[in-house]
């Protein structure tokens, strides 16, 4: 062998040996020096303290450490590489809070640094107590490997690290979370889904909660075991946010100040949504729409999946199925009866000479790049395709044009809302050895369709143009046939990014199968092994920026699949792909609370009934209640499930009935809640911990809620079961459909002969509740009607609530807001506060709870101005 081989050979062996014979305890760690401590800033140099152990990449030499006192209650620790070249997130897609650079001396977080061996512990400024320490480990940092562990309490109550279907309080023995957001059918238990959110919430019972968030996209693995959690991140950075509570509400305000505060959601939006992937052509969508009314249920929003597409393009209709002169008469119909209509919007751009979006997206070089300089090319529900660059410069306006010209008002079709499906990214190609065009043809992507075109149902619908009706045309149609730098921090150069020798359980198996190849380069230099868990956030950006731009100064609604930390500032997220099983019906709960309650994400909820499979009637009825306390409540299915609208049953229609009723009445409590979400960070649902910090006995509960922070949801959630235990603390309570009182005594409580159609439901107590006086067919008749407000007296004899009122739509609603604090000292009923919004709507009664029976005092009483009076009970 000559001296040129041995070489290359020798670091190869050394290599070799250091990974089989190495391990993180073998690592030397870092040594803190140059420490400057300013007050409400502290920054050291942290250098190797001894021989690289290499053992997942390359160990860095020199690192940098900055700590911030940003607020009185958020700390921010950042350790990043000296040479600024490792990735880090970029601003203009997570932009970072500001500091108030407060004083370490009135801060209710303390940073205390050990030098040699470099660790870090966070406590508590009132008591000491330690929140996240290192000490014991060291902290690993490579060119493909991030690696620091933290200690944990004694069987601690950990929540968060989503997205997941596991229970809400995670498990601790030998627990992994993954995170690479991946296609996920039948959403699996312990495993990766759709989205990234690596903060969790710690809460300690009397002695508080607190957050941790780690701001890093890269592909990680988080390990919770005896009494440690440790980070194992394949790249970035380690870029901390602590957040101090102490209540557990606290840390989801103070999350939503790093990340962003939700965006405010449109009124209609909270109304009932239908949807199935095999409405398979305009006139099946109209007869669901007809179908609603004439069982009676209120249908606010019908929504299309791919059917519509022109062999599932998007920007496209299938002329026949989907012509364009009925799409039109079918959305103006909708619009006429107060209805609303979404369609979806999936990322693979088909690649087709003769498809105008993908020209003009090739025209102003908007495709992600193969190594080559071609477009990127994999496969999904088009065939074969590419995919948009969402960081490119041009992308936004190429998107921008496409949704304009498609969904113009005048020419196209006037949707109400957009649906970013397959965003994770989602890729038919299995591997990186996939052929494209090969697989695509062979996966018969896309599909002839299987159905033949027809000009109607051959049935009546009640309600739509006469295109729609039986008598409409004799033409019959035939099958078509198919058409024929550095300093940057953009991420190390000399990665392996196909296969990184720490290996995450990604669910898919290898970070590309099934997804964006991960060594494609980005339009400013970034690599999709560094940006892919931001793959489906920039999208809905895109898209919500895209919808602002079609209808300047109107809320955007756009609903996502794939999220990252964030992404409430921009849209509403569904579970994925569920399945019709109880096991389903029971992980949305937990699901919502892990949303809702600590990623900063309100708009949220499950398909109802089920996406995969069979939805048996019982179980649909149930589900049907259960998602009318969600804040995003919509029942979809995938093409090949039996149609499972609530009118398909008897006793599904009867329970929808029942759950869409109160669900309107109670439609402007969960705005309110809605407004809270987006104006300081307030959760829209709670935790029963959340309320009720300090009762142990709450800690683990998932399988009931609060919906907003007065109604306790307490679902029937065992199969065909008839029978609920459930949980009251200790406190008052009112049964939210006989107003009786009841006495929590801080135990479970069994109700028997829970009937298909009911589920408990309670008013806490010390609660103040805004009703419309009767639902409605549709959100815009709901806000038509008068109230009636409940008043749930606490164990003291007080209540309070608050009323938010504004024009439902306007994304800047400036001084024209109604926010009305109702409250009962127990005898005087007062409603005052900010009266911006005019409105001729009233307040015809207020019923005041407990004693013998309710008493009602009978208005009505304007809400353009305060009114109160008093009661003699």
């Amino acid at each position: 062998m000559n001296r040129d081989k041995m070489r290359y050979l020798i670091p190869l062996l050394a290599l070799a040996f250091g990974v089989f014979g190495a391990s993180i305890e073998d690592c030397p760690g870092y040594t803190a020096s140059n420490v400057k401590d300013a007050g409400g800033t502290l920054t050291a140099d942290l250098t190797l303290s001894g021989d690289a152990c290499n053992i997942y990449g390359t160990d860095l030499p020199d690192l940098k450490l900055l700590v911030e006192y940003q607020t009185e209650k958020r700390l921010h620790v950042k350790i990043y590489d000296a040479g600024l070249d490792v990735y880090q997130v970029q601003e203009h897609v997570l932009p970072r809070p500001t500091s108030q650079n407060v004083s370490s001396s009135k801060a209710a977080l303390q940073f205390s640094l050990v030098e040699d061996p470099f660790s870090f512990s966070i406590s508590r400024s009132s008591s000491g107590e330690v929140l996240f320490n290192t000490t014991g480990s060291q902290l690993v940092f490579e060119s493909q490997y991030v690696y620091l562990k933290t200690q944990l309490p004694s069987d601690p109550n950990i929540y968060g690290l989503g997205e997941h279907s596991d229970s809400f309080r995670l498990p601790t023995d030998n627990y992994s979370r993954v995170f690479w957001n991946s296609e996920s059918p039948f959403i699996p238990r312990k495993s990766n889904l759709y989205g990234t959110h690596p903060n969790y919430l710690d809460h300690r019972g009397e002695a508080g909660s607190h957050g941790v968030f780690l701001l890093n996209s890269n592909g990680m693995q988080i390990n919770i075991g005896d009494q440690f959690l440790e980070y194992n991140a394949i790249g970035g950075i380690l870029d901390f946010y602590f957040l101090a509570g102490p209540s557990p509400a606290d840390v989801s305000r103070q999350y939503a100040e790093v990340v962003g505060l939700p965006a405010m959601m449109p009124y209609w939006t909270f109304g009932f949504h239908q949807c199935k992937y095999g409405y398979w052509d305009v006139n099946m969508v109209a007869e669901v729409v007809a179908n609603y009314s004439a069982a009676n249920i209120p249908l606010e929003t019908i929504w299309s999946d791919i059917d519509y597409m022109d062999y599932r393009q998007v920007f496209t209709t299938d002329p026949e199925r989907f012509p364009l002169h009925k799409m039109r008469e079918l959305v103006d119909t909708l619009h006429q009866r107060d209805q609303h209509y979404i369609m979806m919007l999936d990322p693979g751009i088909h690649r087709d000479g003769n498809y105008s979006t993908f020209t003009r997206g090739e025209e102003k070089s908007v495709f992600l790049k193969a190594d080559d300089g071609s477009d990127y090319r994999g496969v999904q529900w088009a065939g074969e395709v590419v995919w948009p660059d969402w960081i490119a410069p041009n992308t936004q306006d190429w998107w921008t044009d496409e949704i304009l010209r498609f969904f113009d008002p005048a020419t196209g079709i006037d949707i109400d809302g957009a649906w970013n499906d397959m965003n994770e990214a989602s890729n038919f190609c299995p591997n990186i050895t996939c052929d494209p065009a090969l697989v695509a043809e062979l996966s018969n992507n896309p599909p002839e369709p299987s159905n033949p075109p027809r000009n109607n149902t051959g049935r009546p619908i009640p309600g739509f143009p006469q295109d729609f009706q039986p008598d409409s045309s004799t033409v019959t149609r035939k099958f078509r046939s198919k058409r024929a730098a550095g300093g940057q921090m953009k991420g190390l150069p000399d990665r392996d990014l196909f296969t990184p020798k720490y290996h995450i359980d990604n669910h898919q198996g290898e970070l590309s199968d099934y997804t964006l190849y991960t060594n494609i380069t980005n339009a400013d230099g970034t690599y999709q092994y560094d940006t892919h868990n931001l793959y489906g956030l920039t999208m809905a950006t895109a898209t919500r920026n895209s919808l602002l731009a079609r209808r300047p100064g109107k809320r955007p609604f756009v609903l996502t699949r794939s999220t990252f930390a964030g992404a409430g500032t921009r849209a509403a997220h569904w579970f994925g792909d569920n399945q019709s099983q109880w096991s389903d019906y029971r992980a949305s709960i937990a699901q919502l609370l892990g949303f809702a309650a600590v990623h900063a994400t309100p708009m949220v909820g499950s398909d109802v009934c089920g996406f995969n499979g069979a939805a048996q009637e019982k179980m649909c009825a149930r589900w049907a209640l259960l998602g009318a306390f969600m804040p995003f409540y919509r029942n979809h299915a995938v093409d090949a499930a039996p149609p499972q609208e609530f009118y398909q049953w008897d006793l599904v229609a009867q329970a929808a009935h029942k759950a869409i009723d109160a669900r309107y009445r109670l439609l402007d409590y969960v705005y309110t809640a809605m407004y809270a979400a987006s104006a300081s960070g307030e959760p829209i649902v709670n935790p029963l911990f959340f309320v009720y910090p300090a009762d142990a006995n709450t800690f683990a509960i998932d399988m009931q809620f609060f919906y907003g922070d007065a109604l306790l949801v307490s679902p029937v959630v065992e199969d065909d079961a008839e029978s609920v235990t459930y949980y009251l603390p200790d406190d008052v309570f009112y049964d939210f459909w006989t107003l009786q009182a009841v006495r929590g005594q801080g135990k479970a409580v069994t109700a028997d002969n829970v009937t298909w159609t009911d589920m408990p439901v309670h008013i806490r107590g010390g609660t103040v509740l805004p009703l419309r006086t009767a639902s409605a067919s549709t959100t815009t008749a709901l806000r038509r009607n008068n109230f009636q407000v409940v008043v749930a007296p606490g164990l003291e004899g007080k209540a309070e609530g608050v009323l938010y009122l504004d024009d439902g739509e306007s994304l800047d609603v400036g001084d024209k807001y109604s926010r009305i604090l109702f409250t009962w000292d127990g005898s005087m009923f007062k409603s005052d506060g900010i009266f911006g919004y005019a409105t001729d709507v009233v307040v015809e009664s207020v019923l005041v709870l407990g004693g013998a029976q309710p008493t009602t005092q009978t208005g009505p009483w304007s809400l353009n101005e305060p009114f109160e009076f008093t009661l003699s009970r």
